[in-house]
């Protein structure tokens, strides 16, 4: 049998892996990296230098496999998250789709980003953490001030494993509280999903657990509009708590009467 070709391989990996534990009756299992390894051999599938890629492009760049798909009942959907270091847990959970709703204002702000930037900027990724830091978006998203600390962290969180945090920012109201603020990224085609969110709040809570945290997901929309929400768990449930909608434009495209409108 020839090789699976690109992404495919992955899925084909991750289908057997699948298969080798799941039964209607379990809604969570676990599984470690060296099945990976072992399932490769088995399928005769040439594996990355970076064994995680595998999981990582699954569970942030690519459906599940249809066959894995097709087992979701109830409304639920099956997740990949980290479960310890070199472990992983596919959990069956409640379906819950962020996305940008399309009957909000859009606030229009004064574009502050280098053109310089722009230029440069290597994907929409990057381009929209640039675009929100440069801007300042989260403060005038949250109302607070905030600063930039640091991007794509790579850190591990107890129970969890090894994670990336696009952008963390710190941050501090009027009444003096300290905020750690993870920012995950999507570019258009890209879904906010709940295994990054949970990540960042945990990450909060384990390294920051004398700080409020306040988790943050940007999106591209169509004609740059950039889609902000703050997200939470509840009930091991993502909840959207604030949807704001912005779009970058020159000064001189200000709309004055709009500028007005927004003070009410």
């Amino acid at each position: 049998m020839p090789e699976p070709r690109g992404q495919n391989r992955y899925k084909a990996l991750i289908e057997a892996i699948f298969f080798d534990h799941w039964n209607a009756e379990i809604t969570s299992f676990e599984f470690e990296r060296t099945e990976i390894e072992s399932k490769a051999v088995q399928l005769g599938i040439h594996l990355p230098r970076n064994i995680g890629d595998v999981v990582y492009a699954i569970r942030y760049r690519t459906a599940l496999p249809e066959k894995i798909l097709e087992t979701q009942t109830g409304g639920r959907e099956w997740i990949i998250e980290g479960a310890g270091r070199s472990r992983y847990r596919f959990r069956l959970v409640k379906a819950t789709r962020i996305i940008p709703r399309d009957d909000l204002v859009v606030v229009s702000i004064p574009d502050a980003t280098p053109e310089l930037i722009r230029a440069y900027a290597l994907d929409d990724e990057q381009a929209l953490l640039a675009i929100v830091r440069y801007n300042r978006l989260i403060d005038t998203f949250l109302g607070i001030t905030t600063y930039s600390l640091q991007n794509h962290l790579r850190t591990t969180v107890d129970g969890i494993g090894q994670i990336e945090i696009d952008e963390l920012y710190v941050g501090l109201d009027r009444d003096g509280c300290h905020y750690a603020i993870p920012v995950q990224a999507k570019g258009g085609n890209d879904q906010i999903g709940v295994v990054q969110t949970t990540q960042d709040i945990r990450f909060v809570e384990q390294r920051f657990n004398g700080m409020r945290c306040r988790a943050i997901s940007v999106q591209f929309m169509e004609g740059g509009v950039v889609a902000m929400f703050e997200l939470t768990l509840q009930d091991d449930e993502l909840r959207v708590v604030e949807e704001r909608h912005y779009k970058l434009v020159p000064a001189e495209d200000l709309d004055e009467r709009a500028i007005r409108n927004y003070r009410h």
